[in-house]
């Protein structure tokens, strides 16, 4: 029997509708750890009427306290939106006071504000992106500062494999050992660089990207429970783009919010070990039986599968 797109379209929404509120409630657990990550992504999606697709994204926030010899599940969040300003990580993000860990992007900085009606987030930055803008002067071979720069930056990613997985403390310890005397020559040789060279040069650029952040990343040597990088959200983040890609935009709106709610759900599953398949077909037929919600907890993605 053939299924018209429109019904098993339907279907999928109906599926979206009833397992959002355990979506939401993964949401909730990120929310409640000291210190989140969070990236964005395209989503293109059907605009009806116009026989094209818009633009929206899909809002990613990932809590894994494991790094810092932390005991909660590893876990990840999609949120589907229309846009990219920051109103949408303030509106996801509320109540929220820790530790946000992200890349350079502007509209997570609103967050940091001291001003922010809210109280405002400790923002963290990531090395990656920084390591990344000096990596491709070094493969280009124009500037000695980004090849050291490289070379330098090594032994804090070495540190880094070291002392993950030991409590946050310890993490500290290490850190204003080893890793805070390179930071500090880091940024000493990128001053003496940037008084050097002409303000359009490319290896300008890049300083004057990380000066202004200096606080935010350094944030990582005064606090044991900061990454060196976002790698745990942008990992997260991958197999959204592959999905994307085959997909090519979702179908809606409501498209949107349901490829969220899934991600949401199968994502963490899998950052659990968990079969999403064999999850989701239990969540489904215990919600199909009237599963309680005063029980919403027990069908989380991270709890072991009855045998």
């Amino acid at each position: 029997m053939e299924l018209g797109r429109n019904l098993m379209a339907g279907w999928m929404g109906r599926v979206g509708f009833h397992l959002e509120p355990l979506a939401a409630r993964v949401l909730d657990h990120i929310r409640a750890g000291p210190r989140i990550f969070a990236d964005e992504t395209t989503l293109p999606t059907l605009d009806p009427g116009r026989g094209k697709t818009k633009s929206a994204w899909l809002w990613a926030y990932a809590r894994d306290d494991r790094p810092f010899g932390g005991t909660d599940p590893p876990m990840v969040a999609y949120r589907f939106e229309d846009g990219r300003g920051g109103d949408h990580p303030a509106r996801h993000l509320a109540g929220f006071t820790g530790i946000l860990q992200v890349d350079g992007y502007t509209a997570y900085r609103r967050l940091a504000d001291p001003a922010r009606s809210e109280a405002p987030m400790t923002l963290a930055a990531c090395w990656a992106h920084l390591r990344r803008k000096f990596y491709e002067l070094h493969v280009a071979g124009s500037s000695q500062t980004a090849t050291w720069t490289v070379e330098r930056m090594a032994a804090l990613w070495h540190l880094e494999a070291e002392i993950r997985g030991r409590p946050a403390e310890a993490r500290q310890a290490a850190r204003q050992k080893t890793a805070a005397p390179i930071v500090a020559e880091l940024f000493e040789r990128w001053l003496a660089e940037l008084a050097r060279i002409l303000r359009k040069a490319k290896t300008a650029e890049v300083i004057r990207y990380a000066l202004p952040r200096r606080a935010d990343l350094e944030r990582f040597l005064n606090d044991g429970r900061v990454e060196l990088d976002s790698n745990i959200v942008e990992r997260a983040i991958r197999p959204q783009t592959i999905t994307r890609k085959n997909a090519l935009f979702a179908g809606s709106d409501g498209g949107g919010r349901t490829w969220a709610t899934l991600a949401t759900l199968l994502t963490t599953a899998k950052l659990n070990g968990i079969d999403p398949h064999a999850w989701l077909t239990l969540t489904l037929e215990r919600i199909a039986s009237g599963w309680s919600n005063r029980q919403l907890d027990d069908l989380m993605p991270w709890h072991p599968l009855p045998a």
